[in-house]
């Protein structure tokens, strides 16, 4: 006996229910990536962000302009600085900086306009540690 192609051919409520599915299935994703995005939105906009050494022989202190768009932190000045990272729904921050050989990287958390963390750094010469703080520009 022979199977034939026509023999499982796919009835029109079959194709009907694949197709209301495959919608409903694309509607929840879309809901769930909006939802994400006005969650992380919450912390978008530009922030001050000072940096403080407490151990090592780095500068006593940074202040970088940065800025939080959906989630991501990104550098909003105009020198050769690399800032990147994220801020999750909750505020949890994760970010690194980076010029040249210098790189640092933190920790923390953002709450309303104002955050604070602790940092790690390091250079060719150097490593160092300390806090930062952010506020949220008006």
């Amino acid at each position: 006996m022979a199977i034939r192609a026509s023999d499982f051919s796919i009835s029109s409520s079959a194709k009907f229910l694949f197709a209301t599915t495959l919608a409903a299935l694309s509607l929840v994703a879309a809901v769930a990536l909006a939802s994400a995005a006005k969650a992380n939105a919450s912390f978008d906009g530009a922030w001050q962000v000072t940096i403080v050494t407490q151990s090592g022989n780095c500068d006593p202190a940074y202040r970088y302009p940065v800025k939080v768009e959906g989630g991501r932190v990104l550098y909003n000045g105009q020198n050769d600085f690399q800032v990147s990272g994220n801020v999750g729904d909750s505020g949890a921050v994760n970010v690194t900086i980076a010029r040249g050989d210098q790189q640092a990287s933190g920790t923390g958390k953002l709450s309303g306009n104002a955050g604070s963390g602790q940092w790690t750094g390091k250079s060719a010469s150097t490593s160092c540690s300390g806090r930062w703080e952010a506020t949220r520009n008006s």
